[in-house]
């Protein structure tokens, strides 16, 4: 299989600083709630952008420096709530952002040869930091490479217990504002106090949840899917939906219902992710997908806030229905599962969350992010928008993104094992030779004698 071309070291001509805010900012523990605080999250978001034409360094430290004040929770420190070690909360103590400057003898046409899948040599683009555990890590890691052509790419490490994609979105643009305009106020004031999602007191979980289980002794009579899937080699899969594609799409699904681009690709995804990996039709599978509750909540969260304001919708099914039906019963199952959003539904969820032995369920679920809405690719520092944005690395969860000067187009980007890439390729174009509204409806593991 063809991969894509290692990128050539990263010189640093002087060690990696710490950014602090430029004005003193308060100094206190910050609450993170049950949705900030789930081990589902306990990673740092890693950011990549490509620019043709390089901003001062000066610029970017200064700026960043005076949004630390806004955002000071990002120049804190993770640790373990002095109330609950199971817990964790912000120490807002200013000790800075750790940022980075490096050069690359590399120029920006090369780079976007090749950016439509990362691969490992992409992690020379962010500064390592060595720690003893995910604690230990800055919330923020900034990283500018400058680039032979006088372009430069961007990366930053932010993490995710501390900022969810609107907040990320929300962040990254402000200090774009402050950059280009040093004397402005940021757009968004942001919205610090988690405890608008503190659960109740006593816990009321009234619904039923299934995207999440217990954290149980392990049950060797049940295969892990996740596990199995993280064992293998893995490479990342890339396909770009154009609005052509998405249109073909959807028709599939009316007159007799009618969806969104996020309903008609996240459950042709998911399809196609199933019958690539020849399963068991009686698995039970699911779809765990990202939904912003900010206004589902009553009453609605506060403008500005960038904690983490989604939860996962989930949709369930065995195998064997998934792929025996058409796209339209995966996409009613995609809708269902985003109308129980209820408010008391979302309230019973951050009160479930209460308990620490409660976790995602991902032993055989998709996770399907959606980064193609939120703007990251609009960000102008002054020299222009990016020619690329994506992930710094490829996982095995399956990121929408955008696509850069085409706003209703949508790239996914996932990881799959090397055996199944050329199926799940397959089935996801597939749907192109098809006439508008036809289907498979037969589950082809049966016929091939796979299960």
């Amino acid at each position: 299989m063809f991969k894509t071309p290692e990128l050539p070291d990263c010189f640093y001509p002087q060690p990696p600083i710490l950014i602090c805010p430029n004005r003193p900012a308060p100094k206190h523990s910050l609450y993170l709630s049950n949705l900030d605080d789930q081990k589902f999250l306990r990673f740092s978001i890693k950011y990549l952008y490509l620019f043709k034409k390089s901003v001062s360094l000066d610029c970017l430290k200064c700026s960043l420096s005076k949004l630390l004040v806004d955002y000071y929770p990002l120049a804190g420190r993770l640790r373990a709530s002095t109330e609950d070690d199971q817990k964790l909360e912000i120490d807002c103590n200013g000790e800075g952002a750790v940022f980075a400057e490096a050069f690359m003898d590399y120029t920006a046409e090369e780079f976007l040869q090749f950016s439509n899948k990362p691969n490992k040599s992409w992690r020379k683009l962010l500064y390592r930091v060595e720690a003893r555990s995910f604690l230990d890590v800055p919330p923020l890691v900034v990283q500018v490479t400058n680039l032979r052509c006088r372009g430069m790419i961007l990366c930053t490490a932010i993490n995710h217990c501390l900022l969810d994609g609107i907040g990320t979105s929300q962040f990254l643009h402000a200090w774009a504002h402050l950059t280009t305009k040093p004397n402005a106020d940021i757009p968004i004031t942001p919205f610090h106090a988690r405890h608008v999602l503190k659960p109740r007191n006593p816990p009321q979980i009234t619904s039923n949840h299934p995207g999440f289980t217990k954290i149980t002794p392990k049950d060797s009579t049940h295969g892990d899917l996740n596990q199995y899937l993280q064992s293998q080699p893995l490479v990342p899969v890339s396909l770009t939906f154009t609005p052509a594609h998405i249109l073909h799409l959807k028709r599939r699904c009316v007159p007799s219902l009618k969806c969104t681009t996020f309903e008609a690709l996240a459950s042709h995804t998911w399809r196609s992710w199933v019958k690539s990996l020849d399963l068991s039709p009686s698995l039970h599978v699911k779809l765990l997908f990202s939904v912003n509750v900010r206004k589902r909540l009553k009453p609605e969260i506060p403008q500005g806030y960038y904690g983490n304001g989604f939860v996962l919708g989930c949709a369930e099914t065995t195998v064997k229905e998934l792929v025996s039906a058409n796209l339209r019963g995966a996409v009613k199952q995609v809708q269902q599962a985003k109308s129980s959003l209820t408010d008391d539904y979302l309230k019973s969820m951050i009160d479930l969350l209460e308990d620490k032995t409660v976790k995602t369920d991902l032993h055989a679920s998709l996770v399907i992010s959606q980064w193609s809405k939120l703007g990251l690719e609009d960000l102008d520092f002054g020299e222009g928008k990016p020619t690329h944005m994506g992930p710094l690395t490829s996982d095995i969860y399956c990121l929408f993104l955008p696509v850069i000067g085409d706003f209703d187009a949508v790239r996914v980007l996932m990881s799959m094992p090397e055996s199944a890439v050329e199926k799940f390729e397959y089935h996801m174009n597939d749907f192109l030779d098809r006439e508008d509204g036809g289907d498979d409806n037969e589950y082809p593991g049966e016929e091939n004698g796979l299960i």
